[in-house]
């Protein structure tokens, strides 16, 4: 099947959470997951792995990068220009237990975290149990786009009460705004970091989502002060819809982490699975046509959105992720807009007030799907809206 000729009735028969939590006759449009059928690349890879040994793997000794230590450096540097050293990488089931790792061994509890509000739920809820107090610092809309208050962050950083900051965590491109950060907004985090010490974890999950006219820049590529004391955390999660599949790369430039993480490896933290691995290393050496084709898709999609959403939605063009952050204040439904479009339009959008105080009044739309069932999810959305 194409990615284009994906119908309701396929997608209906889907076990997984985005549409097995929907309620009948209810579109899911929340959940980070994307509707497409899997790389065929990918798909060849798992049936290998299966047909060839489902045993313990050889790999479990990542001193030297692992299975995926080489994989990784090559598609850093190919698509970034990042010269991604592959001894540094540590293999996690997924991009919040990499963080919690990290923040684990290189801060300590009760230290404060600077982050950009808005906050995806998991990453402030993580904080919170691990008890590293996080420090939100809204994302502002200013000039036609979403910024980093960078005085903002800095006087968090410091700590208005006495108690500064010991980690930055940077997601870029960012979820839910969409943005991708420029050189010198990274440069002045970067100089941030440096000057007060901090641990630099930054989620880049979204990276090879970026549109025609933006460039990611893996924050680790900045400078070599950077690099060594960011742990960069990626996965196919997203680009490739594995996130099922459990499996996430973690390049620790902090030399201490990474000794504490090997220290560790295999009895505190788990390991992951043969078939995560080989999916991933299959998306990063050979997954390039369909995502391509994805891309192409989803650049036609984010342009719908704008183009089908009824008047009183506020929606920037992401410059990455196939998310669409709307702004429905204007329409007076309150602080949970999302609840209105589930009642009223059968459509279940993420509330955007679980983003924090920032998220009140907006909702997220996930837009990775075929330009049919987006048709329907807008029409059901313009229907709703009042006038």
């Amino acid at each position: 099947m194409t990615l284009e000729a994906l119908d309701l009735a396929t997608l209906s028969r889907r076990d997984g959470e985005k549409w097995a939590s929907a309620p009948d006759g209810v579109l899911p449009a929340w959940v980070a997951d994307m509707d497409f059928p899997i790389s065929p690349v990918i798909r060849r890879a798992l049936v290998n792995r299966i047909d060839t040994d489902l045993g313990y793997p050889a790999w479990y000794d990542e001193s030297d990068g692992g299975p995926l230590g080489e994989a990784f450096a090559e598609r850093m540097l190919g698509r970034f220009g990042f010269a991604a050293d592959p001894t540094h990488v540590r293999l996690f089931t997924d991009i919040n237990q990499a963080m919690q790792v990290a923040l684990h061994f290189g801060t300590s509890p009760g230290d404060p975290v600077a982050l950009h509000a808005p906050v995806c739920p998991p990453f402030t809820e993580m904080l919170l149990k691990l008890g590293r107090p996080p420090r939100a610092v809204p994302i502002r809309w200013h000039d036609e786009r979403w910024q980093l208050d960078l005085d903002r962050l800095a006087d968090e950083v410091r700590g208005r009460d006495g108690v500064p900051c010991r980690a930055l965590f940077l997601v870029n491109p960012h979820n839910p705004t969409g943005r991708v950060f420029l050189r010198d907004e990274l440069e002045e985090l970067a100089r941030l970091a440096v000057e007060h010490d901090l641990l630099v974890i930054s989620d880049e999950v979204h990276a090879e989502l970026t549109y025609d006219g933006y460039r990611h820049i893996p924050f680790a590529a900045i400078s070599e002060a950077a690099a060594a004391r960011t742990v960069t955390i990626t996965s196919g999660s997203k680009a490739f819809n594995l996130a099922g599949v459990r499996c996430a790369v973690a390049h620790i430039g902090v030399k201490e982490v990474r000794d504490a993480v090997d220290a560790h490896r295999g009895i505190l933290f788990g390991q992951v699975n043969a078939l995560g691995v080989d999916a991933l290393r299959a998306a990063w050496t050979g997954g390039d046509t369909w995502l391509d084709t994805v891309k192409t898709l989803l650049a036609r999609n984010r342009l719908r959105v704008a183009e089908r959403l009824p008047e009183g939605i506020g929606y920037r063009l992401p410059e990455a992720t196939y998310l669409a952050w709307l702004d429905c204040r204007a329409l007076g439904l309150g602080e949970d807009p999302s609840a209105f479009f589930l009642d009223r339009a059968k459509v279940m959008l993420f509330r955007g007030s679980e983003f924090g105080p920032e998220g009140r009044g907006f909702a997220r739309l996930n837009f990775a799907t075929s330009p049919a069932v987006l048709d329907e999810l807008l029409d059901r959305i313009r229907a709703a809206v009042p006038g």
